[in-house]
């Protein structure tokens, strides 16, 4: 069982570096529409500062990575400054439950990434290099690399909460992703905890505990974030109504501007606007 891959099928993983080099003195990020970045350091220290939660120095070769839009800073020395290769990266557009589930900032040392140095050496060759070809070549590797990330995370219990806790636990991966292969199938609970090869009653309430919600919350949560990303694909709205497993369109309108406060297509237009914004 795959784990991550109906996930990252759905939730198309992309990357595109924006800077390769050393940043000197401070340098402020600002959020982007549906993006979050990562930064990979490859000689520091590095300051990084964001929200109220004060700073957090970076001594070791490592990942700091905002999943979702996050205005940052770094702050380096004016005159040594810092190595670095920096990607702006996207979940299929609004993040998707793995963005959801992740911290608002992770710093990871490189050297936490098991089997990861070959890619790493390759992605900082490529990144401060001036081969022809260079960005696809690199964005593609950041791509690889925010793979071993997620993975480091899962494997270390990392994440406490939400889908990827959830896919971190042996039994309720099972049942999450059943879910995240089908959610236009009907789910009930007896279906879900005999995937997961627990009773009812210990799967409700170990789901509930893990993941952070019911797994009918989650379930249908997990269609709205579906449901999203087929309408930014231009999907016809009776289609992804029965993509996502209503039988109409106002059934799906009414779920969704439960969860979102507007229609579909209101949020689609407001989407849209954003993005280009």
């Amino acid at each position: 069982m795959d784990r991550l891959d109906a996930l990252l099928r759905r939730f198309s993983l992309s990357a595109r570096m924006f800077h390769s080099g050393p940043l000197c003195g401070v340098t402020d990020f600002a959020p982007r529409h549906g993006l979050g970045q990562l930064h990979l350091v490859k000689r520091g220290p590095v300051f990084v500062e964001y929200g109220r939660r004060g700073r957090r120095r970076v001594d070791r070769p490592s990942v700091v990575f905002t999943p979702k839009p996050l205005a940052h800073r770094f702050t380096t020395d004016a005159e040594t400054g810092a190595d670095m290769a920096c990607a702006n990266v996207s979940f299929g557009g609004g993040g998707g439950p793995i963005a959801d589930a992740l911290p608002a900032l992770v710093v990871m040392p490189l050297a936490d990434l098991d089997g990861a140095q070959a890619l790493l050496d390759a992605l900082f060759r490529e990144a401060f290099g001036a081969a022809c070809g260079r960005q696809a070549v690199v964005d593609r590797l950041f791509e690889v690399v925010l793979i071993h990330i997620l993975r480091a995370l899962m494997n270390a219990g990392a994440v406490r909460e939400g889908a990827l806790a959830g896919l971190a636990h042996a039994q309720l991966a099972r049942s999450l992703v059943a879910m995240h292969e089908a959610p236009g199938d009907a789910w009930p609970l007896e279906r879900l905890a005999q995937r997961a090869g627990m009773s009812r009653s210990h799967y409700a309430a170990t789901f509930k505990a893990v993941v952070g919600a019911t797994p009918g919350d989650y379930l249908g949560a997990y269609r709205i974030c579906v449901a999203q990303d087929l309408l930014r694909r231009g999907h016809a709205l009776k289609h992804v109504a029965a993509d996502v497993g209503y039988g109409s369109v106002a059934a799906l309108s009414r779920a969704f501007k439960a969860a979102c406060g507007v229609s579909p297509r209101e949020w689609k237009a407001n989407d849209a606007s954003q993005a280009s914004a």
